[in-house]
């Protein structure tokens, strides 16, 4: 309880500078400040009630929830679905792979009083959680108000379970009020054990994200971006990169380009706001850098930044070797399997612990290698020289991917007992 009072009491403290970041975020990403009651609970007209209510965060859970939300429409076509996230990029993923099949805001900030008139007005029948998204007062109305509350494809790093051991009895409180928790694997469902979540509770699926299939226009979309950027040309991807990243992967493919002089490297910073930043490192390192959107200087381009949301899975398509983003800073890595999807071999920072289950696949696989600021440049140029070892290794990351699909179908078994309770 006094934990508790201590949190809202934080939250009532921190509200002008929530403010303040809502305005400094929006000095980059304009979008930040648009639609920004609905951060506070002002919901829009157009969302419905009586609700299963998906929570996602941003553009990544979305992604991950979108087979699952896709396939429970179709289990249960009477109900309405409304999917909340955090970022811009999350809402425009939410249009992007669900479109006006579903209703859409921002979900509020975890103030008391902003969840209460969201729930208020909403009535989510339920509410489901992706990955780790454990917000207490947004729990706590959800369950108040008589909405079943899960947390699928759960995943809880060590990291992160020891923070939360530090505010032992809010989570024990905030963790009561979640029906399911549907988790990925046995390390994350012991964590949560030891969070005090009971046995009955805890289920272990698997990942939905193995569930996810390329785009149906993938091959034509890759041909295409290929013919306008790669032609024959080697590629190299580094797909959602991070602040001080960029610098190690562009000092590695300035040395690649001596050994390698037609490389071309596929440059995608996780936030493409960043875009101005990401254009100047490229000048320090003297290398010729060239915007997704605008196609004119492809054939002299030796970097190509991705300034577009939702290419990503595209491009991965048109590379030969894919560096995975947020490793070589202690971010936690980001989504092997998006790349593994197209049969590339890839390479990983130390920081994974994001990822710790799924890289191990495919690290055991054989077809995930790791790699440091200083063995970047060797690891790919390792690979780029040896097409038989690329092919050996895109196959097995395909195979790890085909091997471990299914926990989409568990998951939804969840979900329904859940919604039909």
């Amino acid at each position: 309880m006094l934990q508790r009072c201590g949190y809202n009491l934080l939250l009532a403290l921190a509200l002008p500078f929530v403010w303040l970041r809502l305005f400094v975020k929006a000095r980059r990403e304009p979008s930040y400040l648009a639609r920004r009651g609905e951060r506070f609970g002002r919901v829009p007209a157009e969302v419905g009630r009586n609700v299963i209510w998906f929570h996602t965060v941003s553009a990544g859970e979305t992604i991950g929830a979108a087979p699952v939300i896709k396939a429970l429409q179709r289990r249960l076509p009477g109900e309405r679905l409304l999917v909340t996230t955090m970022t811009p990029a999350g809402s425009e993923a939410v249009r992007a792979h669900l479109g006006d099949g579903v209703d859409h805001c921002y979900a509020p900030y975890d103030f008391p009083w902003a969840v209460a008139r969201f729930v208020r007005r909403v009535r989510p029948r339920a509410l489901v959680l992706m990955e780790t998204e454990l917000w207490p007062n947004t729990i706590r109305a959800a369950h108040g108000s008589g909405a079943a509350v899960a947390l699928i494809n759960a995943r809880l790093s060590e990291r992160s379970a020891r923070g939360y051991r530090r505010i032992g009895g809010l989570m024990r409180q905030t963790l009561a009020h979640v029906d399911r928790v549907v988790c990925q694997y046995a390390d994350t469902s012991q964590r949560f054990a030891a969070l005090g979540v009971a046995p009955e509770r805890l289920h272990v699926t698997g990942s939905v994200k193995f569930d996810v299939h390329p785009p149906q226009d993938i091959g034509e979309q890759v041909a295409a971006l290929r013919e306008r950027w790669a032609g024959e040309r080697p590629v190299w991807i580094a797909g959602s990169t991070h602040p001080g990243e960029e610098e190690a992967v562009l000092a590695a493919h300035a040395a690649l380009l001596r050994q390698f002089p037609r490389l071309l490297l596929v440059l995608a910073p996780r936030h493409p706001s960043r875009t101005t930043e990401v254009l100047r490192l490229c000048a320090a390192q003297g290398l010729r850098a060239a915007r997704l959107s605008h196609p004119e200087a492809a054939a002299r381009t030796e970097v190509l930044l991705v300034d577009e949301m939702g290419r990503l899975p595209h491009l991965y398509g048109v590379a030969d070797v894919a560096l995975l983003g947020g490793s070589l800073v202690p971010v936690g890595g980001h989504n092997p399997i998006e790349a593994a999807l197209h049969g590339l071999p890839m390479l990983m920072g130390p920081h994974r612990f994001n990822w710790v289950e799924v890289a191990k696949r495919f690290a055991d696989a054989g077809c995930l290698g790791h790699v440091s600021r200083s063995t970047l440049a060797p690891a790919v140029a390792a690979l780029l020289a040896d097409p038989d070892e690329r092919c050996r290794q895109g196959e097995q990351a395909r195979q790890t991917v085909a091997r471990n699909r299914g926990a989409l179908e568990r998951v939804l078994t969840h979900l329904e007992a859940l919604a039909g309770r």
